[in-house]
C-alpha cells in the first residue's frame, strides 16, 4: 500500500489528511488489499470493494463498486445516476461519521466475501 500513501501525500494538506483518515478506516479489514488503479486508491478483497476519489474542491468521495447492492439503511449513499456504484462524499475529517462508514464498509466487505459474482478487474 506504499503507492497509496505516496498518492495521498501528493495531495494538498487538508485533502491529504482526509484521504489518510479514510485510507486508515478502509484498511482495517484484515483481508483488504489496496493499490493504485485508474489513478485512484482502490481496495479489494476478492474483487474491488471501493475506491477513494478526490475532487478539485478538496472533498473526497469513497465509492462502493457494488453500491446498488448495499442496503443503504443509513441513507448516506449517493448514486449520482450511476448504474452500480454509490458513494459518500466528505469535505473534512470532522464530517466522517466513522460508525456509519464502518457499517457501510462492513456490509460491502460481507457482500464481497459471500455473494457469488464474476470478479471485476482492477486496472
Amino acid at each position: 500500500m506504499n503507492a497509496i500513501l505516496t498518492y495521498i501525500h501528493s495531495k494538498p494538506a487538508a485533502q491529504s489528511a482526509l484521504l489518510q483518515h479514510l485510507h486508515q478506516i478502509v484498511s482495517q479489514h484484515p483481508k483488504i488489499q489496496g493499490k493504485i488503479s485508474y489513478s485512484l486508491p482502490c481496495y479489494k478483497i476478492k474483487s474491488p470493494v471501493c475506491h477513494l476519489n478526490p475532487f478539485k474542491d478538496g472533498s473526497v468521495e469513497i465509492v462502493f463498486w457494488r453500491g446498488r447492492e448495499l442496503s443503504n439503511e443509513s441513507g448516506v449513499l449517493d448514486f449520482k445516476d450511476r448504474k452500480r456504484m454509490a458513494g459518500i462524499t466528505y469535505s473534512s475529517i470532522e464530517e466522517v461519521d466513522e460508525e456509519v462508514l464502518n457499517q457501510v464498509l462492513h456490509e460491502a466487505y460481507l457482500l464481497d466475501e459471500t455473494v457469488e459474482h464474476k470478479p471485476m478487474k482492477l486496472g
